[in-house]
């Protein structure tokens, strides 16, 4: 086996400043994904009890999981927002600021009254709120992959890229867990107060990571480039003039792993519990296995996409969602528990996280400096927005109008895997560029 780190690359990539670059970033990250997946978790388990209790229980699930994908689809405006400012003034101060937003907006989801008792201001609020919490998603994780992977040494970025995403199965294993133990009161509790719980403690992740943040030094690569050039005067508009195909391949490089995920983690939920009958517990033990072996997953993809380039390893995560969409709900439908967790932990690890791990520092590698926070954070906010927002609620909709079959949800996932697939065949493979 060759060693491609040299001897001047442990140092540093393991320099104190690359890691507090990575502490940061990797809080912020977990931020991110522990507040996403308790909002989609509670969209399914309880915003339709809650927030649209009038309707009919199927229509009122595809209701409080349209409230999901509104902050999916406000994550492109906050990543355009912050990215313009990011791209022009730098990445640290736009992330202490989507750091809060997304923190507050969260803490803020936890304190609503509910439509019993303010009625239709409930879901109003709800979706409010949620439309702010994404603003802040939105320009969090582009500014944060592009700070670590500029700090990173060249042969590392790949796995770099991926220790951030390693926030996705921490937030997963914090809030899949809060709800794992919540779910453990009485249903009245439960739907009182007890699922506020993992709403209101977030701020204290918040604390942490604004701290952490204040020490952390603004990349190298950008000062350089600030320098070097005028700095660009809307972002957004150089990237789709300039850097057109790069963006739609993007997005397009996002659709596929995004889909998966939400379509076990949020859809998923539902499904098992509400048409399945089976207990709350069951998919969220499934959903705690598949993040646990993510922590695994995910660098280690990373790695390998150092290795042996960014491109193997999404053609290895497409053609497994495309061979994996009619088993998955098959296995489902065994109603076994140990079936069920057994499914979800390598549907999660084989057709997400080989692809979420190398994505980070692929998205940034594709965009030029000064347009890199900008780009990168569009390009997987909009695939986000696309394949993350509007795919539960397709999902659950075709669910309902093939009478209770999945085939049309697996057809879905098989056709946007194809989708991903010809967006790696086009995309430059970049594992060995300067940036």
């Amino acid at each position: 086996m060759v060693n491609i780190m040299t001897s001047a690359e442990p140092e540093a990539l393991f320099s104190p400043q690359m890691k507090r670059v990575l502490y940061a970033s990797v809080i912020g990250s977990i931020i991110e994904w522990y507040d996403f997946v308790i909002y989609g978790t509670a969209a399914a388990m309880v915003f339709n009890h809650l927030f649209f209790p009038a309707v009919d229980p199927a229509i009122g699930v595809i209701l409080s999981l349209g409230t999901y994908a509104v902050g999916y689809f406000s994550r492109p405006l906050g990543g355009v927002i912050f990215g313009h400012f990011g791209d022009r003034f730098g990445r640290k101060a736009m992330l202490t600021l989507t750091l809060l937003i997304m923190g507050l907006g969260t803490f803020l989801i936890g304190c609503l009254p509910t439509y019993q008792q303010i009625g239709l201001w409930a879901p109003l609020l709800l979706v409010t709120l949620r439309f702010v919490q994404g603003l802040g998603i939105g320009g969090e994780w582009g500014g944060s992959v592009a700070l670590a992977v500029e700090h990173a040494p060249k042969h590392r970025r790949g796995l770099i890229g991926s220790l951030i995403q390693l926030g996705y199965p921490l937030g997963v294993l914090l809030s899949t867990g809060a709800f794992a133990l919540i779910t453990l009161l009485p249903q009245e509790s439960f739907l009182s107060w007890g699922w506020r719980i993992p709403f209101l403690v977030s701020i204290v992740l918040v604390f942490i990571g604004a701290l952490i943040r204040l020490y952390v030094h603004e990349s190298p690569i950008f000062q350089e480039t600030q320098q070097a050039e005028p700095a660009p005067s809307i972002p957004f508009i150089d990237v789709l003039r300039h850097h057109k195909q790069t963006f739609f391949t993007a997005i397009g490089l996002k659709l596929s792993e995004i889909a998966w995920v939400v379509t076990i983690t949020v859809f998923g939920v539902s499904y098992v519990t509400q048409h399945l009958g089976l207990p709350k517990t069951v998919i969220l033990n499934g959903l705690i296995c598949a993040a646990a072996l993510e922590l695994i997953t995910i660098p280690l993809a990373g790695y390998l996409s150092d290795r042996f380039g960014r491109k193997p390893l999404f053609y290895a995560g497409c053609l497994f969602a495309i061979i994996a969409a009619f088993p998955l709900f098959m296995l489902f439908d065994t109603r076994d528990p140990t079936i069920i967790a057994i499914t979800v932990a390598i549907a999660v690890s084989l057709g997400q996280g080989i692809m979420f791990g190398p994505e980070a520092a692929w998205m940034c590698e594709l965009f030029p400096t000064h347009l890199r926070y900008t780009g990168a954070s569009m390009g997987m906010q909009i695939g986000g927005a696309l394949g993350g927002g509007v795919v539960p609620v397709a999902a659950a909709a075709l669910l309902v109008w093939a009478n209770g079959a999945t085939w049309g949800v697996s057809i879905m996932l098989i056709v946007i895997a194809c989708m991903t697939l010809v967006a790696t065949w086009y995309a430059r493979e970049t594992s060995t560029t300067d940036l």
